[in-house]
């Protein structure tokens, strides 16, 4: 059976796959935000450029432009945050009411809607509480642009995804009044001295636990167990902000919205198309040709998406149709297409990675190096698997053709070019991760309109860059939470506690390596890569320094082990992308992708007890 027609890919059918949708929406109001959200990543990938050209020009950059570049990462994600909100693309387990009858639907729908609200709020009333103390200070990012303003960008961007979160909750005013008022009544209650008591803390928690399961934003699950730890220690809210603001600011952070953007700037250049091609001409002769072009192109495209459901999306309608063409198994080919685009999360410059080194504190660079050989290591399992499958199916092979092979490289030589300008960048020592990333932006956009001229300037441009925000807003604001979350957990000593168990309970250093394993599987099953990164991180960081790990080697092993949970039942974000894109039953994907989950967990296991193919390259 050939799945149902839809476009390969545009920007809007990836909205129109992840979007709540259906909405009424002030169009003015949204232009605003997206010409204000797409100025703000044209500025973060000009400066950049422009600090290389100044320094190779008149040897100096641009005073405080890193700063104006950091801090415009604060924006982009608090606003991207707010048009997330508006276009019902706030990360969640999903929308459980959905499944009930009216009117149970609509009250329970309202609840989840007046809960996410109540937390939105109280975070915003913490950045509030930061801004009024920055204020008192007067200190200046540059001249002309004070702490205190631009951190003015939390509180106002919490407060617009709290009203956007009672807007959505119903069609009828009256149905939005009544939620606000709960809203409302919810802050109250968590601010006052009530919730310093035990009772009314554990009824709070588990308020909170019952709306994520009924699907409220995830941001909300994490930011409202950090604000109810916060409040009934009795310490202010205005230390979760601080964690943000700390976080957000980070030097190495940009470069996530600058890839980001670079990616859709990619996925809306047909690059996905000249790839296709490029590989089918270089291995399709093989056994199982097409399977292993699958592997291939869903490796380097998701490593520049840096989101694996974008992969599966955008290459999607171009890929299953051919597999099921050359007499694959149906059931083979769901699973490897699902499978396929949770590779290449291990490659530079994807998003996770630089998240990974932000959070630790390990040069990005490094990190970079360090997951070359295992994110080779785990596609040549997959395309080892590939062959096989396409030999028991008997698969048909395309004959090898110079003049094919060079016509197609001649078509996608600029976008086979592209990860040498990114390497070459990076550790040819010619720019810094942020402005290789403005660099891979550049290229991007000029390739895509003046080379290919597949990006129109006035519709695919922007439509490229708000679902970049949408996408940088969307967990950014979950990384702002979990910030405040991991923030209480440091302070309350809770890596301390865990640390000193399990040194007394655990002596080996394998047996350490195995539990590591399993526990970040279930991780990855029940937690989104980002908040993972953020939440978890700090906790095993100095557990594996304990045990002699080499902190990068640490970041790979992590990555990898989350990296299968894209695949994870029962939550796993390609199981639910593939199940909607092809229209499959939820368990058939499941059932289909199960072989190649162990598979990739076999050179997981390889990738955790053999160091070196982490560390000889940083030698």
């Amino acid at each position: 059976m050939t799945p149902k027609g839809r476009s390969p890919l545009t920007v809007e059918a990836l909205h129109e796959l992840t979007s709540a949708g259906g909405r009424p929406r002030s169009e003015l109001l949204d232009r605003v935000e997206n010409a204000v959200s797409i100025s703000l990543l044209v500025g973060m990938a000009a400066l950049p450029l422009l600090e290389i050209v100044g320094r190779r020009l008149w040897r100096t950059g641009i005073p405080g432009s890193n700063a104006l570049v950091q801090h415009a990462t604060l924006w982009i994600g608090f606003l991207g945050g707010a048009i997330a909100a508006r276009d019902g693309r706030l990360l969640s387990l999903g929308r459980l009411p959905d499944r009930f009858r009216e009117p149970y639907r609509g009250i329970l729908g309202a609840a989840v809607a007046a809960i996410s609200a109540a937390i939105s709020l109280l975070l915003a009333w913490s950045g509030l509480q930061l801004v009024r103390a920055e204020f008192a200070d007067r200190q200046h990012v540059v001249p002309f642009l004070p702490v205190w303003l631009a951190e003015a960008v939390i509180p106002a961007g919490f407060a617009l995804v709290a009203w956007r979160l009672v807007r959505g909750a119903s069609g009828k005013w009256g149905i939005r009044a009544a939620v606000a008022a709960a809203a409302g009544a919810g802050a109250a209650l968590v601010s006052s001295d009530l919730i310093l008591g035990s009772a009314p803390f554990a009824a709070a928690l588990v308020v909170l636990l019952g709306a994520v399961i009924l699907g409220a934003p995830l941001f909300a699950g994490i930011g409202g167990v950090a604000v109810l730890f916060f409040r009934h220690a009795d310490v202010p809210l205005g230390s979760i902000s601080a964690e943000i603001y700390r976080l957000v600011t980070s030097p190495s952070l940009p470069t996530i919205p600058l890839f980001a953007f670079a990616g859709y700037l990619l996925t809306v250049g047909n690059v996905s198309r000249r790839l296709v091609r490029f590989f089918r001409a270089l291995v399709g002769w093989m056994p199982g040709a097409i399977a292993v072009v699958t592997v291939l192109v869903c490796t380097f495209f998701t490593t520049f998406t840096g989101a694996s459901g974008v992969t599966i999306v955008a290459l999607g309608g171009i890929l299953l149709p051919a597999l099921l063409a050359e007499r694959y198994p149906e059931r083979f080919s769901l699973g490897l297409l699902t499978a396929s685009g949770s590779l290449g999360l291990l490659f530079p410059p994807c998003l996770p990675v630089i998240l990974y080194a932000v959070v630790a504190g390990i040069a990005v660079d490094r990190m970079f190096l360090g997951g070359v050989l295992p994110g080779v290591l785990l596609s040549l399992i997959m395309a080892a698997w590939a062959v096989r499958g396409g030999v028991r199916a008997g698969a048909r092979r395309t004959p090898f053709s110079l003049g094919e092979l060079r016509a197609a490289a001649w078509d996608a030589k600029w976008d086979l070019l592209l990860p040498v300008i990114v390497l070459l960048g990076i550790f040819g020592g010619f720019a810094t991760t942020v402005e290789a990333a403005a660099l891979t932006v550049l290229y991007a956009f000029c390739m895509g309109v003046f080379l290919h001229r597949d990006i129109d300037l006035r519709r695919q441009f922007p439509e490229a860059g708000t679902e970049c925000v949408r996408l940088v807003g969307g967990f950014l604001i979950l990384l702002a939470a979990a910030t405040g979350l991991t923030g209480y957990l440091v302070d309350a000593g809770v890596p301390h506690a865990v640390f000193e168990w399990v040194r007394a309970t655990i002596h080996s250093r394998f047996f350490f390596l195995l539990v590591l394993n399993g526990f970040l599987l279930l991780v990855g099953a029940f937690m989104h890569i980002f908040s993972a990164i953020v939440v978890v991180v700090p906790i095993i960081a100095p557990l594996a320094a304990a045990y002699d790990i080499h902190p990068v080697h640490l970041g790979i092993i992590f990555l990898a082990n989350l990296e299968l949970g894209f695949l994870m039942p029962p939550v796993g974000m390609n199981l639910f992308l593939s199940a909607y894109r092809f229209d499959r039953p939820f368990m058939e994907v499941v059932r289909a992708t199960l072989p190649f989950l162990l598979i990739l967990l076999c050179g997981v296991l390889a990738i955790t007890y053999i160091p070196a193919l982490t560390t000889i390259l940083l030698r």
